[in-house]
């Protein structure tokens, strides 16, 4: 497995362009499964997960092809109608074939998704939206079996005990889409890439109205058409760039973002002691000498979210005073402190809390990356350390974020990918 080496201590300074969102882009990728015509999805990140769903959908009998960084994706009539263990196993988003499935076929088999190690990530709700919408659903030997006579639009609670679930609301919309009559999705999730999954599903004929709020309403429609989309800007990696501009007292500019889907974490930029300015799709930041001790709560859109909590908290290691995260969507998500401690943090965790002592500076160590984004964690921590930095297992890094090293380097970072 390939590693990074990161050689610390130099101040981020200079101007990147966002890259479209690796979290809408796929599955818009999968909704493409609703229809047998062709449709381009535009400008999709370069990253791994992406790869692994044009497997995916490969697996099932669509046609697949890149054009440049675009992808061209045409499921014709004659499809599989099951995602293999092999692939499923890869990435949990690869779940979001089911509701597309089951809407053209009534019938599909989908492996338990895998991806990141970040807790229990349960898929009840799931479940439940697709037996709403008239699909019988056994689990047997590890696969999600779903089939359905006919679905029909009913009213469903789709939010859980950790709130909204993005997944859900996806895999239900999408199913519901080719449903007879109207379905009502109550408790939805607001996210942008939700919202982004919207609009395409309309630019091919779907009518979907409410996204971006609470209450989803969906007219289904006898078939979709083809078309073409260009997903929106990725807000997780215009987020963690400013984290790692803040871990090195830098000062950056991202083009080509969305600012106001970073509302929440803009705010707490300020209070970090941040100059932040937004210019329409700029967002231009200067970081302090030392950024100032907060309290952070991880919350569903539009609140502060969880894909983020890593990242700050290797910008709040070298805080002045005490800081608190609150992890409220995934329990389990604290692994990063452990290599965060290496590194010469000073980071306890009770239940869902971390307790942040800001330490003057890490440290370079060697550390391992448990998911994606405490990949990106551990790159701010070197970014900021003094010292080399040695991070294993960034095979997470290249899942979800696109020329890495590329981006960083232009920024004035030090840093090499070493081949094992």
């Amino acid at each position: 497995m390939d590693k990074l080496i990161i050689y610390g201590g130099q101040k981020l300074k200079g101007t990147i362009k966002a890259s479209r969102a690796k979290n809408a882009t796929l599955p818009i990728m999968a909704a493409t499964l609703l229809t047998s015509k062709p449709v381009r999805i535009r400008n999709v990140p370069q990253v791994q997960d992406v790869k692994t769903m044009a497997e995916l959908l490969k697996s099932l009998g669509a046609e697949v092809n890149f054009d440049g960084d675009d992808v061209i994706i045409e499921s014709q009539n004659d499809l599989l109608l099951e995602a293999p263990f092999d692939i499923v196993r890869k990435m949990r988003a690869s779940y979001y074939v089911l509701g597309p499935l089951l809407a053209r076929y009534r019938k599909a088999k989908v492996y338990l998704p895998g991806g990141c190690a970040i807790g229990p990530r349960p898929i009840d709700l799931h479940i439940k939206g697709m037996e709403a919408l008239g699909a019988r659903i056994e689990i047997r030997h590890g696969y999600i079996e779903a089939e359905a006579k006919v679905l029909k639009g009913q009213e469903i609670l789709l939010e859980g005990k950790a709130g909204p679930s993005v997944g859900a609301t996806a895999n239900v919309m999408m199913a519901a889409t080719l449903a007879k009559g109207t379905t009502k999705i109550i408790g939805a999730a607001l996210e942008p890439e939700i919202v982004d999954l919207a609009n395409f599903l309309n630019s091919l004929g779907a009518k979907i109205s409410g996204q971006g709020t609470s209450t989803i309403t969906i007219e289904g429609v006898k078939e979709l058409n083809g078309g073409e989309w260009t997903p929106i800007p990725d807000r997780i990696e215009v987020g963690t760039y400013l984290c790692a501009a803040i871990a090195t007292y830098g000062e950056i500019s991202i083009e080509q973002c969305e600012p106001k889907h970073l509302d929440a974490v803009l705010f707490i930029f300020n209070q970090l002691g941040c100059e932040v300015s937004v210019d329409q799709k700029v967002i231009r930041l200067k970081a302090p000498y030392r950024p100032k001790a907060i309290s952070i709560v991880t919350a569903p859109y539009p609140g502060f979210p969880t894909d983020l909590q890593a990242q700050i908290m290797a910008v709040l290691a070298t805080a002045s005073g005490v800081s608190y995260v609150t992890e409220n969507i995934f329990k389990a998500r604290f692994l990063h402190a452990l290599e965060l401690n290496r590194m010469g943090a000073d980071i306890k965790i009770e239940d869902n809390v971390a307790i942040i002592n800001g330490v003057k500076r890490l440290s370079g160590a060697k550390v391992m990356a448990s998911d994606l984004r405490a990949s990106a964690a551990l790159v701010i921590a070197g970014l900021g350390a003094e010292g080399v930095t040695e991070i294993s297992r960034i095979y997470h890094l290249d899942r979800g974020y696109e020329a890495l090293e590329k981006k960083l380097t232009a920024l004035g970072a030090k840093l090499e990918r070493i081949k094992t």
